[in-house]
């Protein structure tokens, strides 16, 4: 039994040592409420998101994100309100579950140009299972795994609560957007053992801007096609949290209804071993919009020394704006007050 716990500590030990990274997504954009609590409500009506994210499938360490979100505005009283629930998995072992509240204020700077704060307060729960970790004396002489040991309680593994709290900043007009975002503002502890582990904050710097295509016609230029949106949308992302920091820049092209994107993730000029290039992956986007409803799909092809053989990551974005369903002339005098942030 003694044995076996010693075991379990170390197993525990090197699980927590990966939890100095929150969970990244290539589609950053398509997960607003993730990425800064300041975009609660900045489509000015009801909006639905879900994100999928799989990374490394080919491996037995994987990294299985799911994100779902909803938000509103409320026109009244110039804010926007939203509620996250995320679900991340690592290894299959260990598990964070984070239920979040957003609130945004909007202010307006100009005719053209709006300023938003929000705030976020989460409540999470980690856990970790060891059901499915393999030890030493679970081998058998032939190279297969037979379990000699079952224990419920070590199986199930012990499980933490705490709260959590974000800010941050978001400015927009109807072709850009920029903003910064602070999370684990008040450094929870999430440690499993009387040793505090403090998770470290995570600082954000977000933007991006839309270029017009104007002219560019695929179609003849006239009826339906003059209702297209021909754009171009470079965007960058920066993340630095504890000692690790990361870059995400690229762009993507709109032609309604289809999105295409490319991005690259590492930051080139910077080592953080002598001889390591800082390299992560490239990522190629595919998507779909058509009136209130979008869909991406993008895939992480590898760059780094951990190669091609980690399978990559793969990434799924939904997101529905209610708007439709709850007025038939959309917020008719929002509207024409209001600016709604524009879609990246």
């Amino acid at each position: 039994m003694i044995k076996h716990l010693l075991i379990v500590a170390v197993v525990l030990v090197s699980i927590l040592q990966t939890q100095a990274q929150d969970p990244q997504l290539s589609q950053f954009y398509a997960a607003p409420l993730y990425l800064n609590p300041a975009f609660a409500g900045s489509a000015l009506a009801p909006r639905a998101t879900l994100n999928y994210r799989n990374q490394w499938p080919a491996l037995n360490a994987n990294y299985v994100t799911t994100i779902a979100s909803v938000d509103t505005y409320l026109d009244k009283i110039n804010s926007g309100v939203g509620l996250m629930v995320m679900n991340d998995a690592q290894f299959s072992n260990l598990r964070t579950l984070d239920v979040g509240l957003q609130y945004a204020y909007q202010a307006r700077l100009s005719e053209s140009v709006r300023l938003r704060a929000g705030i976020q307060a989460s409540y999470v729960n980690r856990s970790v299972n060891y059901y499915n970790l393999v030890f030493n004396y679970d081998l058998n002489g032939t190279g297969g795994v037979t379990p000699i040991y079952n224990d419920p309680v070590a199986d199930t593994g012990p499980r933490i609560n705490y709260l959590d709290f974000s800010g941050g900043l978001l400015t927009y007009s109807d072709q850009f957007w920029a903003g910064i975002s602070v999370h684990h503002l008040n450094r929870p502890n999430q440690s499993f053992s009387a040793t505090p582990e403090r998770l470290p904050m995570k600082i954000s710097l977000q933007g991006g801007f839309k270029i017009p295509l104007m002219g560019w016609e695929l179609g003849n230029g006239l009826g339906a096609d003059m209702g297209r949106e021909r754009s171009l949308s470079p965007a960058i992302l920066y993340k630095k949290q504890g000692k690790f920091d990361q870059l995400d820049l690229g762009l993507y092209m709109t032609y309604d209804p289809l999105t295409l994107g490319v991005w690259y993730r590492g930051i080139p000029i910077k080592q953080y071993d002598r001889g390591l290039n800082n390299h992560d992956a490239l990522v190629f986007l595919v998507g779909y919009r058509q009136d209130n409803f979008s869909i991406g799909y993008s895939y992480d092809a590898t760059i780094s020394t951990l190669s091609m053989a980690s399978g990559g990551a793969h990434e799924l974005s939904i997101s529905y704006t209610l708007d439709a369903l709850f007025d038939p002339k959309p917020y008719p005098r929002k509207r024409k007050r209001e600016l709604a942030c524009p879609k990246f």
